[in-house]
């Protein structure tokens, strides 16, 4: 009868040990699937697109663009990135990216610069892996198109771009500088290379730019049946929108305010021309050629929106206007806040199991004792 009661006894350990182990494998594998993969539908489901102003009764209704706007997302190389970082940073991106694509459904998505982080000094053959694992990560349907603007970090600065580096930039993401859809214009610039030095990549950029400045202007009511537009293919009727990976000029960051602006201490601090942001002298040659109704950039990685003289995500468009919102992803210090709750709460959940685990063994054994004792 004793060894009965003792075998009863470390039966009972053991089942509460599967029940345990049991607990915590759900535990954790919940944890692991709503910090990686459903927050991301839980935060990006409360962005939305922004509406676009209503036009004057009996105008003909405008086809709405759907355009989602990226930049700097600096994927890391092999000789500054890490595997575990590159690892937990490519999850991060690729997982905000395609529920963005789920959810919100961009008709055109940009990418303002700096794709790739070592692209200025990176061999062919790292350049052909971090080329593969971008395309990995931001996959998307052929309903979708995606647009790249050169950034520093791809090309290198003005002082380190190469032909080379811009040909093999190219090759893969296209040299196309006018894109039109759905009425919208867009302009996108190698602001690398707005330099104004006379270079040579500076002055075959800055040609091309006067030439759509020419293109533009034919697009327009006033110039339209003029001989310099004879035969030109006609643009829509659209004020462009300049997408480029450098701000125009500006002091500083003084007037931004934001979740995502600068820090305080930060705003103040002067910005280097041709470094920081374009050159006023580049910023108002790029104003004055393409008369632009909105300039987005990266480059500085915090959000700014400032009016420049004569007059920045995701953003809906028109030929006529446009209207933008701001879409956050999880915040990196809440998903680490909820792993260490997650961890304290297993640790408390294994105390509490062992030191219920020695009065169980200690009662079965007093148990024993007393029916040998009879």
């Amino acid at each position: 009868m004793a060894l009965l009661r003792w075998g009863l006894g470390r039966q009972n350990v053991h089942r509460s040990s599967r029940v345990l182990l049991l607990k915590l494998t759900v535990i954790v594998i919940s944890v692991l699937l709503l910090c990686e993969y459903f927050i991301y539908y839980l935060v990006i489901f409360r962005c939305h697109w922004p509406e676009v102003k209503t036009l004057a009764p009996g105008d003909d209704q405008e086809p709405v663009l759907k355009a989602m706007f990226l930049a700097d997302t600096h994927l890391l190389g092999e000789i500054r990135g890490h595997w575990l970082d590159k690892l937990r940073r490519e999850w991060q991106m690729e997982r905000a990216f395609q529920t963005a694509l789920w959810l919100l459904q961009p008709e055109v998505v940009f990418i303002l610069g700096d794709i790739f982080d070592e692209g200025k000094w990176s061999t062919p053959q790292a350049w052909a892996d971090d080329v593969q694992r971008f395309q990995k990560m931001f996959r998307h349907g052929s309903h979708v198109q995606l647009k790249v603007v050169i950034g520093n970090h791809d090309i290198g600065f003005h002082y380190q771009m190469s032909k080379y580096r811009i040909k093999r930039f190219e090759e893969v993401f296209s040299s196309e500088r006018l894109f039109s859809w759905k009425g919208v214009n867009f302009v996108m610039v190698n602001s690398v290379a707005m330099e104004g030095d006379g270079c040579s990549i500076c002055s075959e950029v800055e040609a091309e730019l006067r030439e759509i400045s020419r293109k533009l202007n034919c697009s327009r009511e006033q110039v339209q049946g003029s001989s310099q537009c004879e035969g030109e293919q006609r643009l829509p009727f659209s004020t462009p929108v300049l997408l480029q990976h450098y701000p125009l000029y500006r002091a500083s960051d003084a007037n931004c305010s934001g979740e995502d602006a600068a820090p305080p201490e930060e705003r103040n601090v002067p910005f280097k021309e041709k470094y920081d942001v374009l050159s006023q002298e580049a910023s108002q040659k790029l104003l004055w050629w393409l008369q632009p109704r909105l300039v987005l950039s990266g480059h500085t990685h915090s959000a700014c929106e400032v009016l420049h003289p004569g007059g920045v995500l995701e953003g809906s468009l028109t030929s006529r206007d446009y209207a933008l919102s701001k879409c956050y992803l999880p915040f990196e210090d809440r998903v680490l806040t909820t792993y260490g709750a997650a961890v304290s709460f297993l640790v408390l959940l294994v105390l509490a199991h062992f030191e219920r685990l020695p009065s169980s063994l200690l009662s079965g054994w007093k148990r024993c004792r007393m029916h040998t004792k009879r």
